[in-house]
């Protein structure tokens, strides 16, 4: 199994994502998590560009003594003089990171420079890295658009000079899978000097490719890969380290290669660079997002409940996160549902309970995007305090506005016989409740009447309670549903329920 580096250039590529800018602070804490998850370089920053970047890779190289820490340099003379000043007093020996591009459009364009003055400069700035450091990078930029047989040239000279690492970047994502393997392989054959140094990839996502074309350049035999955590970087992000690392762990036998990444690192790595760089992972994000290892789909629910590697490939907590999630739905079956209910304590529901509950279940997935598990207690609750009740509520229909009366029509059943009628309030509630008052014929008062969300969003179950009073008894009733007005009804019903089941038990003389 060939090792394959790591080079982290979150904390500089990463970093030059717009506003995801951070201080040293921040800094030196993802730092010491890059270095808990084993990577093999961390990339700390462009120490010319500013004294915070310069900072920033002093004060990592100084403390950090299991990790090689690289700052980046142009290929002048001032900027790898920059970077040797921070990593003077590194723990470890520090790596000079020395870059010029060397594609015809870059240097007509951006250099204004010849090949033959870009090779100059390359060659003379690793050479004088040289006197610095043993450990010296040298990238290619916009290599996947430059001529094939140039960048042999360059590639085999700066070996020459001294480079013990050669970048073979894809600067502005512009290749493709296939194509940047065969580019990996024609410079594995046609640069003699090639196993004298360690060749490195780092691709950007502008196609959506990165990760794909940096796993294409190991499988041809690349030794180095550079990468971020989340795939944070300039435009669409560099490729993700976490993708790379778990692909290699996944496909073993078809990539013969792996790093020395702890892999239960992740998530928390993944965790601390969103919240210091204020770039939110979004939910479907491969490894680290919320939905990675979440399961709404009943089929898919039904055979991960039956053998997990149904549905995943890889588990959940090899890389940090604490389990799968079958989240509940409009999609979910009775197999996910039921082993919901088992996780949450209701073990003793009848058949007749259990599908009555699942039915309603699934008309609140209609209604909502996601069903939390405090949405399915109260529907479990709620139908189990129906078996006992008098009154249950079958429909209610309310208008109301700025112009019209509050009215509500509503119908309920009475130990299974239908009754409906209308009445008007003050507002939607008191004319619901009017309603219900009258088909009743309670005596008892509303003394209280509180509604509480029971999760978050503007499609939440809403949790309704109220207390009645009646003859010196007080019962307290509750009711929940989507709708407020509705889990007003509920929650009156229930109570005047209560009342009527103390009646019985008075008139039974118990």
């Amino acid at each position: 199994m060939r090792h394959v580096r790591v080079f982290d250039t979150t904390l500089r590529d990463g970093e030059q994502s717009p506003g995801a800018s951070m201080n040293l602070k921040q800094k030196l804490q993802i730092a010491r998590q890059l270095a808990n998850l084993k990577v093999d370089i961390i990339e700390a920053g462009f120490p010319i560009t500013s004294q915070g970047d310069f900072e920033a890779v002093k004060v990592i190289a100084e403390e950090l003594d299991t990790v090689t820490v690289a700052g980046l340099a142009r290929a002048r003379f001032e900027d790898i003089d920059r970077v040797a000043e921070a990593i003077r007093n590194a723990k470890r020996t520090g790596r000079i990171h020395i870059v010029i591009a060397t594609s015809d459009i870059h240097l007509k364009f951006k250099l204004k420079m010849t090949r033959d003055e870009v090779l100059d400069s390359a060659i003379r700035a690793v050479r004088h890295a040289r006197q610095y450091t043993d450990d010296i990078e040298f990238s290619a930029e916009d290599a996947t658009r430059s001529d094939w047989d140039f960048l042999c040239r360059v590639t085999e000279d700066v070996i020459n000079a001294g480079a013990t690492t050669v970048n073979i970047p894809d600067t502005v994502g512009y290749t493709t899978p296939f194509e940047y393997g065969e580019l990996i392989e024609y410079l594995m054959n046609r640069v003699p000097n090639i196993d004298k140094c360690t060749v490195s990839v780092h691709c950007h996502n502008d196609l959506g490719l990165a990760v794909a074309n940096s796993l294409a350049a190991i499988y041809k035999g690349a030794g180095q890969v550079e990468c971020t955590i989340n795939g944070i970087g300039e435009r669409a992000g560099n490729a993700s380290l976490e993708e790379i690392v778990m692909a290699l762990k996944t496909r073993p036998k078809l990539f013969m290669a792996d790093t020395n990444v702890l892999t239960r690192e992740i998530y928390n790595t993944s965790l601390m660079v969103s919240k210091n760089t204020g770039m939110i992972v979004q939910p479907n994000k491969a490894i680290v997002g919320d939905n990675a290892f979440a399961h709404e789909s009943g089929i898919h629910q039904d055979g991960f409940l039956k053998e997990r590697s149904t549905y995943e490939i890889l588990r959940p907590e090899d890389v940090g996160i604490p389990g799968s999630k079958l989240v509940l739905g409009k999609h979910s079956g009775r197999h996910a549902f039921k082993d919901r209910l088992r996780q949450l304590g209701f073990f003793h529901l009848t058949d007749d309970e259990l599908n009555q509950t699942f039915e309603r279940f699934k008309a609140l997935a209609d209604q909502k995007k996601c069903i939390f598990d405090e949405d399915i207690a109260a529907l479990i609750n709620e139908e189990i305090a129906k078996a006992d009740h008098v009154y249950n509520l079958v429909s209610l229909r309310v208008t109301c506005g700025t112009e019209d009366k509050p009215l509500a029509q509503i119908v309920i059943t009475k130990l299974g016989q239908e009754l409906k009628t209308e009445s008007t309030g003050d507002g939607p509630v008191d004319a619901t409740y009017n309603a219900i008052v009258h088909l009743t014929q309670t005596k008892s008062q509303l003394a209280k009447y509180e509604v509480k969300g029971i999760t978050g969003g503007t499609d939440a179950l809403a949790d309704v309670f109220v207390t009645l009073e009646e003859g010196g008894r007080t019962v307290r009733g509750a009711g929940s549903d989507t709708d407020t007005i509705v889990a007003s009804a509920k929650a009156y019903l229930d109570a005047i329920n209560k009342l009527e089941g103390k009646h019985r038990i008075i008139r039974q003389g118990v």
